[in-house]
């Protein structure tokens, strides 16, 4: 019969391996994502896979009832749906004009500017070990983008605002899981974003946009619009899931997996491949983060 120490050291391996399947899967909804704004703004392919994910995430929640602990509708979901909302909407105008890969690389400066942030927002300290790794992360972001700002134009900065809005969820979401179970929180953020942007696009173009758009797009983008909300409702509960079971601090690298599948699914469907010195610049943005991660992990400054 197995002991205790064996039945914690099955969930993190189960766990690990739970957060390493979602990391290799979340690509294929950008995927979706990006053959959507070959169609429509990337605001409106907000909108549609907002409300695809949330209408996913209704049965999913259903079956994982029981793990729906705290108040789903509160301001400071709010807040985290609003973060969601703007990440997504930078991401997917960085999608609209460059591949998938380069935008994850550019993204995945996100621990650092979280470690950044955390100073001024949580008060926590860092010490010059980090500070060093995260300024040479930041040189690995710059590497990546300075080709891109003349092939791509000012859409090669959104990425790092995508970094930034999403630094600021993690923060927000560190406060709403005191008393909310990661599934709550995912739903409620899901509900507030989709709707927060149906309204902001109703404010902006109004409503016969909407309906506009809608009605001009061909067949497939409903069958992209269903993957891409499936996909990621379906990721983000297998995080939830993962992060349920083993604490972050040893999950958070394998997000770097999402490199490997945004580079075979942009290569697979659009027959993108990053040149080698965006692979240069990932290299030294990946070994930055999992060298802050490492000593975060130790509890080191």
């Amino acid at each position: 019969m197995a002991g205790p120490g064996a039945t914690g050291q099955r969930d993190t391996v189960i766990g690990m391996a739970i957060m390493a399947s979602a990391a290799l899967l979340l690509p294929l909804g950008d995927t979706f994502a990006k053959a959507l704004t070959t169609v429509m703004s990337p605001v409106h392919a907000t909108m549609w896979r907002l409300l695809a994910q949330g209408v996913m995430m209704v049965p999913l929640a259903f079956l994982l009832r029981r793990r729906l602990h705290g108040p789903m509708f509160s301001p400071i979901v709010a807040l985290s749906g609003l973060l969601l909302m703007l990440t997504l909407a930078a991401f997917l105008g960085a999608f609209e004009r460059m591949p998938i890969a380069t935008a994850n690389a550019i993204f995945f400066v996100e621990p650092l500017v979280l470690t950044l942030l955390a100073v001024p927002i949580l008060g926590e300290r860092i010490g010059l070990p980090r500070l060093i790794a995260v300024a040479v992360g930041l040189l690995g972001a710059v590497i990546v983008i300075r080709p891109g700002l003349a092939t791509f134009g000012i859409a090669a900065v959104f990425p790092l605002g995508a970094a930034v809005t999403f630094s600021l969820n993690m923060i927000v979401l560190r406060h709403a899981s005191k008393r909310r179970s990661g599934l709550t929180i995912q739903c409620g953020a899901t509900a507030y974003a989709a709707v927060g942007t149906i309204i902001g696009l109703m404010i902006w173009q109004g409503p016969s946009s909407i309906i506009a758009v809608s009605a001009a797009v061909p067949l497939w983008t409903w069958g992209a619009i269903a993957g891409a909300g499936a996909t990621a409702a379906i990721c983000f509960v297998m995080i939830a899931e993962a992060f349920r079971r083993v604490e972050a601090g040893i999950l958070a690298p394998f997000q770097y997996l999402e490199i490997i599948g945004a580079t075979f699914f942009g290569y697979v469907v659009f027959g993108d491949f990053p040149d080698a010195l965006t692979w240069l610049g990932v290299a030294i943005i990946l070994g930055a983060g999992l060298y802050v991660f490492y000593r975060e992990h130790r509890g080191a400054d």
